[in-house]
Formats: structure tokens, sequence, C-alpha cells
């Protein structure tokens, strides 16, 4: 089981996810997995160059069911969920509970909107999008999501839940195309093309995202993972391109506008780019279907990510559905990561990712949510942040998705410049 990636994913789980059954929701405040034994179990990697995959299992008990959630790619592609600039709230704005006649303010569900007239006009803004779902499901929307097109590209800033038939949100977002300000959708669209082209950021824009909830960082670590997937999609990784700054490695940085554009996505949609990350993740995406209906038969729901042998990040789902239904995104993004320079490590174990999801999650804590919709929670301890989503509509009441990360120091941040300058 230890060269999966010749082996495939197939017969590894079959020897190694048989023997478990599905658990009960994570115990966020002890973090995702408490005590050396469960809830989850860590199964031996998937292996493709520095990038290593280990698929999360439940070790007891029951799951909490199928869930009845709504992605956003879904939701758009559907036309169920739309997502436009904050300026044409006016036309998407729903009242509920309006005395005809009355200077009775309409009631509004998201309180950003509470009280707003009807005919209230506002500008738009870089953090914030307008969002509708029109669907009969509720939205599940996870930080990281890309959205593209209206006057910037933009990717989700936190976890969420958006009750089916509620009115208009105002979404927290980050910018991730800092070169423009025009529009070029009256909405916007999901960022990949076909569902395997599927992609959110990678760990590093999406800690700066959640962790640190700063446009400008959020900004450096986009313009560092650009300039690093287009030195990774140059001809020779090792050979300058103009404009590099000679940092005397072989990831000397490309300049970001080698491609035309300071968009993450687009970068990201390139053929060059889209070619080296689906190669740094050839093992799960050359065989999709397969490891699909392995991670469905076998009741996986989530998984553990080393980069160049380091632990991290994990992502953990409350079934094995909303993680197939996430899988191409999440897998192409933590292959960009891996493209991205860094520090070699020796290769991590199940061991370790064990003990990564095992170390406790207290400490710090604070949440915010929506009453009777969703409660988010920041869990923050030492060198690792977890965020738990929980769900609390009816007939839920569970956690639906968790991250958990190992926060990047200041220390490594002056030693990698080029990333975060």
């Amino acid at each position: 089981m230890k060269n999966l990636g010749k082996f495939g994913l197939a017969a590894a789980m079959l020897f190694a996810l048989a023997a478990y059954e599905q658990g009960n929701q994570v115990q966020a405040a002890g973090g995702p997995s408490e005590g050396a034994n469960g809830p989850y179990k860590v199964l031996a990697p998937i292996e493709s160059g520095n990038l290593l995959l280990f698929p999360v299992v439940r070790a007891a008990a029951k799951s909490p069911g199928e869930t009845p959630f709504i992605t956003l790619d879904e939701g758009i592609k559907s036309g169920e969920v739309e997502v436009t600039e904050a300026g044409r709230v006016q036309g998407l704005v729903r009242p509920r509970g309006t005395v005809p006649n009355s200077n009775v303010p309409p009631q509004y569900h998201d309180d950003r909107f509470r009280g707003y007239p009807e005919n209230y006009s506002r500008g738009d803004e870089v953090n914030t999008l307008v969002l509708v779902n029109h669907s009969k499901q509720p939205l599940l929307l996870l930080a990281g999501e890309i959205v593209t097109g209206g006057k910037q590209d933009r990717v989700i800033a936190k976890d969420r839940i958006v009750p089916a038939g509620a009115d208009p949100i105002d979404l927290s977002v980050f910018c991730i195309e800092p070169g423009r300000w025009t529009e070029s959708s009256a909405t916007f669209g999901a960022a990949g093309k076909k569902p395997t082209q599927g992609f959110m950021v990678q760990p590093t824009v999406r800690e700066r995202a959640m962790v640190e909830k700063d446009q400008q960082q959020v900004w450096d670590s986009v313009h560092g993972a650009i300039s690093t997937m287009e030195m990774a999609a140059a001809p020779s990784a090792s050979a300058p391109m103009r404009g590099s700054v000679n940092s005397g490695s072989q990831y000397d940085v490309a300049s970001p506008r080698a491609l035309g554009t300071s968009s993450y996505a687009k970068v990201m949609q390139d053929s060059a780019v889209s070619e080296k990350v689906d190669e740094a993740a050839a093992p799960v995406m050359k065989s999709r279907d397969q490891v699909l209906a392995q991670l469905r038969e076998e009741h996986a729901v989530g998984v553990v990510v080393a980069v160049r042998g380091e632990i991290v990040w994990a992502d953990l789902f409350a079934d094995t559905e909303l993680l197939s239904r996430y899988w191409t995104k999440l897998v192409r993004s933590y292959a960009a990561e891996s493209l991205t320079a860094g520090d070699t490590h020796a290769a991590g174990s199940v061991t370790d990712a064990q003990h990564f999801l095992d170390a406790p999650s207290g400490g710090t804590e604070t949440s915010e949510g929506d009453v009777g919709v969703y409660r988010y929670r920041e869990l923050k301890s030492g060198s690792t942040e977890t965020f738990v989503l929980e769900s609390l509509l009816p007939g839920t009441g569970y956690d639906v998705h968790i991250s958990k990360m190992k926060l990047i120091t200041p220390e490594y941040r002056i030693k990698h410049p080029q990333i975060y300058r």
C-alpha cells in the first residue's frame, strides 16, 4: 500500500477501508478526531509527485444520512443560484411581510439588507457580492470556491449555508483578480468549464482568506501562486523566464503578467497550467471515475493532505456523497499547491496524518452564523486552526464540513518571500 500511485486507489482502499463503518459527527471542541482511534481513521496515501492524499473514513457508529445540500457549481449551472455585484441588489431584494401603503420597512433574511427600502441602491464593492438561492434545497458554500465574472473574479471567504428560498444575502468575498474593475458579465459563473476541470483556490490562498481575512494578504498569496504556476508551466522549470526574479533555485519566479492576466482563475484555466496541475494529481485525475466510485463504495468522508512530505491540510465532510461532489475541485487545488516552492520534508506517514487529525483544536474559539440555519466556528490552537460548519436546519444538526490547516508561520514567509511579496 506504500505505492498507491502505481497500484491505484481501488486496491488500497479495498484493503484498508472495509473494516470501518460510518461514524458520528465531529466533536469540534476537541478536534476533528478526538482520541487515537476516532471518530476518524486515516488510511494509506495516494502518492503523486510532491502530493500525498490520505483518505479518511469514519471509525464507528452511523453517518447523519443523506445530506440535502446543493453545491455552488450545481446551483450556478442550473440557474437556481444567482451571484451579482452589490450594486444590483435593487433588482434582487425580495421583501417579506411588507404592509401595503405603510411606512413599515420590509424584513430581509440577511441583517445587512434589513430595513432597506425596495428602491434602495448601492454601489459595487470589492469584498461583497449578492447571492440569491432560488432552488428548493439549501445551498452549501465553501471557503475557497471561486466565482468568475462581474467586475472582478472573487473567492468565497468562509463556509456558510443559504436556506432554500431565502432572500438575497450579502456574500463576503475576496478579490482574486486585482487588475480589473470593469464588468465582463452581469452575473458570475463557476470557475471550471467542465466537471473534470473544476478548481478552487489552493490552500496557501485559502488560508489567507480564512485565517487572516485580509484582502492585501489574499492578493499577495494570489500573486505568488500565479508566479509559481507560470514557472511550473514554462518549457523548463529550471530556465528563468523573461522578467523572472533570480533566487538561485529552480523556483525562480516569473512575472505574473507572463500569461497576460492578474486573474487566478484565468491562470488556472490556461491549458499549460491546467495540464501541469493534472499531472501533479495524475493517479487521481486519470482514473477519476474509478476513484469516485471507490470513495462512495468505501464511505470515505475526507482527506488529509501532505505537500512535499509535510502535512498541511484536511477537509472532512458529513458524508461520502458530499466529498465526491467536491473531490475534483479539492484535488486540483491541492495539486496546484504542490507546484509551489517550499521546503521538502521526509514523506508524511499514516501516523503523521492521524496525529494531525487527532491533535486537539481547543484554545481560542469564535463563532458566527444564522439562527436556525448554521453555525461557523473557528478554533485556534498553536500551529493549527480548525473551521467547523454545522448545519442547524430542521432534520440536520450535524457538522457538514471541517477544514483543518497547519498555519504558515512568519518565519516561512520570510524564507520564501517570492510567494508572499
